[in-house]
């Protein structure tokens, strides 16, 4: 009964704070909708009844409370408009307890750009920076064999040149296996909900004059700025093994995505595997969603086992993005 209740109470939080119709760019911290992972990314994002590695952090928390495993990553993409976001993790089971996680997220977006002024137009001298930062915990405990509940507990940040907005925010996610089709899973998420968000900082202050020049008063007054709210979103997935065997592993998986910033798309995706050792990936991004330039999805990885109890993942993908640069995903693990 109380597997039910949680599950429902995700679905139900899904529906009512996700939006059915498009409002782009009405949400700040945008950096938080980049998927994390190139296993993920090559499968179509389609990875939240699928997530059973530690990048199941950013898709379904849930997914990592079946790592046994001490478990860390490295992952670096090389994202559009010249910007790049890294992502590190690690986990580890606490017997009795659960698995426990921590992670950060750091993009850059601009870096060392020339300040240009009305006054100035080839520029004061100075330069600025433009960037964005989550830093979390995650907690996914097995209830029973076949359910899981997992949470992230995250701090968010961006910032541009002096000015900075802060906020904090939630994830939550369940994931569900069954005993049929080799293993068929349902997985649901919600990510980033949390606190509004708002630059503040040294440069929305403004010095006024009051009164005839040279002899008014001096009064600082200080720009209000707006509130924005996160890019929340929810998610439902579901994966089946279609084939599972000594030398082959086929997985499928397709994932419903509700944003509360723009229009509902799906992904879709598959991995096939060959003796846990050598993985390809492909999908689909953002099917039916309005005004998108995604698209094909594919990539490799290789599970390499470096000693007994050591095994070292490379992983990479190629993401289509249209008119836009085409992004890149490097990530490296190791399982100890």
């Amino acid at each position: 009964m109380k597997i039910k209740i949680i599950f429902m109470l995700i679905l139900f939080a899904g529906i009512n704070f996700a939006q059915s119709t498009s409002k782009a760019g009405t949400t700040v911290a945008q950096f938080l909708k980049i998927g994390i992972g190139p296993r993920a990314i090559a499968m179509g994002s389609a990875f939240t009844a699928t997530a059973n590695d530690l990048t199941a952090i950013y898709w379904n928390p849930a997914g990592i409370s079946s790592n046994y495993s001490t478990d860390a990553i490295f992952n670096h993409t090389n994202w559009i408009a010249d910007s790049d976001l890294d992502f590190a993790g690690a986990s580890t089971n606490i017997a009795g307890i659960g698995t426990v996680g921590a992670f950060v997220t750091i993009m850059k977006s601009i870096d060392g750009m020339m300040v240009r002024t009305v006054e100035s137009p080839e520029g004061t001298g100075e330069r600025f920076d433009a960037g964005s930062m989550a830093i979390g915990l995650s907690f996914a405990r097995e209830l029973t064999d076949n359910f899981s509940i997992g949470f992230n507990a995250k701090y968010i940040r961006d910032y541009i040149w002096h000015e900075s907005a802060t906020g904090f925010a939630l994830d939550a996610g369940v994931l569900y296996k069954i005993d049929i089709l080799n293993e068929f899973r349902l997985g649901a998420s919600i990510s980033n909900f949390g606190t509004k968000m708002k630059l503040d900082g040294r440069d929305i202050i403004e010095v006024k004059q009051v009164g005839e020049s040279g002899q008014g008063n001096i009064i600082n007054s200080i720009i209000q700025m707006e509130e924005w709210d996160l890019p929340l979103l929810f998610r439902v997935g579901v994966a089946a093994d279609l084939i599972k065997n000594e030398s082959f592993k086929l997985t499928t998986a397709v994932d419903a995505v509700h944003p509360n910033d723009h229009t509902e798309y799906l992904n879709i995706g598959g991995e096939l595997s060959w003796m846990d050792l050598l993985f390809f990936r492909a999908g689909m991004n953002s099917l039916f969603e309005e005004k998108t330039e995604k698209g094909f999805t594919g990539g490799v990885g290789v599970n390499y086992r470096l000693m007994e109890s050591v095994r070292v993942v490379f992983d990479y993908a190629y993401q289509s993005f249209g008119r836009l640069k085409n992004a890149h995903y490097f990530s490296v693990g190791v399982k100890f």
